[in-house]
């Protein structure tokens, strides 16, 4: 299979921008006081020249605002942007949040759209103050498995280019900390995205368009640690989101590195190397269902390690809208999805040089029987498990150098299965 090519890009930043310190704007810093008027004010006038916004250390209490293009944002070591705990702030409308119909209802706490040249920099911190936010979401989640209670993201930028996060830390979002929609030249490097393990729908990044670059991020969160995302047809565009490369991160808890559950635009051409998962619910996992697929081809993974990790790999067509429902076998989910268009088809992905750990399933790959996951190679894996990995619907399976390590059983369990390479076969 062909190696695909790793992406790199850079954003031109203007030499000599002016700068502009929020506190010369009125920012007071004391966590406290809102100095939400004064940090758009800063914002609004970095942009006519591309200048740079400081946040000096300090707590900066804020309701949501609004990013313009051309600038950058700097927080400085000991500096935290800090979003407000009242619901209402985060609210299109008046109205109990409770109620809303969807997140749609909310605002961000950072947003943006058709922007360019947007950076983000320094070595402070973002600040959603989920914890008011996630017990109603749990609540919420516990009476419908799999329910994402409405909410406002961190950061939400759309159709954007030259995009960059580097050095800052993400945390406590309310829901998904960076949602780059249909955007493209993206590069996030050495960013720490953090939430509790168990808080709700907290997807550390979501993004969607063309040419990302994701590099030495340390993520640990309660959902998807990277959910590259492909929702819909964009006009121009065969496939929603392509040429991603992710780098040397590591993931702690969360839900894996994943590729939907949305994939009806198309996603091509993603790059997965020298990456560590430790501790998360999913390892590598494309997850999608009747309904919401489309195309998802050229996927190259290299040089990963897990520990403690269930499972280590997972292809679904199946994905049951929670983790724990991506194990169970096609006739108990099937009812539930039976949709005739917007079907998955995974092609052409490679999985070599990884080792794991895990304390349940080894694996899954689990297409339709109308639309077979096909052309997959496993290479040079080696996973310790406590149940078998199990293939069904895929054709042009291959294993090279595999070997997956049991308690008792079998290794490998097939249903409609075209598999090389097991040993014995």
């Amino acid at each position: 299979m062909k190696m695909l090519a790793l992406f790199f890009f850079s954003v031109a930043l203007p030499l000599g921008a002016a700068m502009f310190n929020v506190r010369d704007f009125g920012a007071t810093g004391n966590g406290k006081t809102f100095d939400t008027a004064a940090i758009q004010q800063a914002l609004d006038a970095a942009r006519e020249s591309g200048g740079t916004v400081e946040f000096p250390p300090g707590n900066y209490l804020s309701r949501p605002l609004t990013l313009r293009s051309k600038i950058t944002v700097q927080l400085d070591a000991g500096a935290t942007l800090q979003a407000s705990t009242n619901q209402m702030d985060f609210m299109k409308a008046p109205g109990d949040w409770l109620k809303a119909k969807s997140s749609g209802d909310f605002i961000p706490f950072i947003g943006g759209e058709d922007l360019t040249d947007v950076t983000f920099t320094g070595h402070g911190a973002i600040d959603g103050g989920g914890a008011v936010w996630w017990g109603e979401a749990e609540k919420a989640r516990q009476i419908k498995s799999g329910y994402t209670l409405p909410r406002p993201n961190l950061i939400s930028i759309e159709r954007s280019k030259n995009l960059r996060l580097e050095n800052i830390t993400l945390q406590n979002s309310p829901k998904f900390h960076f949602v780059p929609m249909d955007c493209e030249d993206v590069v996030v490097s050495n960013v720490t995205i953090l939430a509790p393990e168990h808080a709700a729908n907290t997807d550390a990044m979501d993004p969607s368009g063309r040419r990302y670059w994701i590099t030495r991020c340390t993520i640990d969160v309660g959902d998807d640690n990277i959910a590259i995302k492909a929702g819909k047809k964009i006009p121009g565009h065969d496939f929603e989101s392509e040429d991603f490369t992710i780098t040397d991160c590591t993931f702690r808890h969360g839900h894996g590195l994943s590729i939907g559950s949305e994939t009806a635009g198309g996603v091509r051409n993603v790059t997965v190397k020298n990456c560590t998962f430790a501790n998360t619910e999913n390892g590598i996992r494309i997850k999608s269902q009747r309904g919401k697929g489309g195309i998802v081809e050229n996927i190259f993974c290299d040089g990963i390690i897990m520990s403690n990790v269930n499972p280590a790999i997972t292809l679904t067509c199946y994905y049951a809208n929670n983790s724990s429902g991506d194990a169970l076998p096609p006739a108990a989910v099937a009812a539930a999805t039976k949709v005739s268009e917007k079907i998955p088809a995974y092609r052409n992905i490679c999985i070599c040089n990884l080792t794991a750990t895990c304390p349940k399933a080894a694996g899954i790959i689990t297409g339709l029987p109308e639309s077979c996951i096909s052309n997959v190679v496993l290479e040079n894996v080696k996973i310790i498990a406590a149940k078998s990995f199990e293939i069904r619907n895929a054709k042009g399976v291959e294993l090279k150098n595999v070997t997956v390590t049991l308690p008792g059983g079998e290794p490998f369990k097939l249903e409609n299965a075209a598999v090389s390479g097991l040993a014995g076969h």
